[in-house]
């Protein structure tokens, strides 16, 4: 990632201002920075609020399962918030004006989206980056199979007990006049989530 955005400075130098070197420092910074899962939060699926997943009712288990297959819904919506903690372990701050993202579960990929709010993380300090997910489970029925989207889902809600492999790909973006530009290599993150023992 180090060696992309640097390529990337090359390439805008003979256009940069000192505000564009100074983004791209601080995207820099931002590829040096340790992510890791937080927590996830506000689960919503189909009208049901599932919290944090962590407590699903008995009563819930049945309805879930059964939204899951598609049954004759039109749409399937389910949303969530993804908190990840990024650390800058480095002596300048990291920072950068918006990102695109890819998440994928079990490589299926879920979802993609894009935050347009700033993120600074100074030295030495832990900052939560919060990335709000909005999927139609409809859709990813159709785009892959019904049985694989309600297997992988059973496990990431803790219906099953198979865990799921959860990536996130990360596109920082920083401004070049007027304009964001996306950093050609992702920041990949990788955790566990779901299944019956968590």
């Amino acid at each position: 990632m180090k060696q992309t955005v640097l390529i990337l400075l090359l390439l805008i130098i003979p256009l940069s201002s000192c505000d564009v070197l100074n983004q791209v420092s601080g995207v820099i910074q931002l590829s040096q920075c340790d992510y890791k899962y937080n927590s996830i939060s506000d689960i919503q699926l189909a009208g049901i609020n599932l919290g944090n997943g962590s407590t699903i009712s008995l009563s819930n288990f049945t309805t879930i399962s059964s939204i899951l297959t598609g049954g004759n819904l039109q749409t399937i919506p389910f949303s969530m918030t993804l908190n990840m903690d990024v650390t800058n372990p480095n002596r300048a701050a990291a920072f950068l004006n918006a990102l695109e993202y890819v998440i994928e579960i079990n490589e299926m990929e879920f979802t993609t989206g894009k935050i347009d709010v700033p993120l600074r993380v100074e030295p030495g300090q832990t900052a939560v980056l919060p990335i709000s997910v909005g999927v139609d489970i409809k859709n990813l029925i159709n785009r892959y199979s019904r049985n694989r989207v309600a297997r992988e889902m059973s496990g990431f809600l803790g219906l099953s007990s198979d865990p799921t492999k959860v990536t996130v790909k990360l596109w920082p973006k920083l401004m070049v006049g007027n304009n964001l530009v996306k950093v050609p290599a992702p920041i990949p993150v990788e955790f566990t989530f779901g299944g019956n023992n968590r």
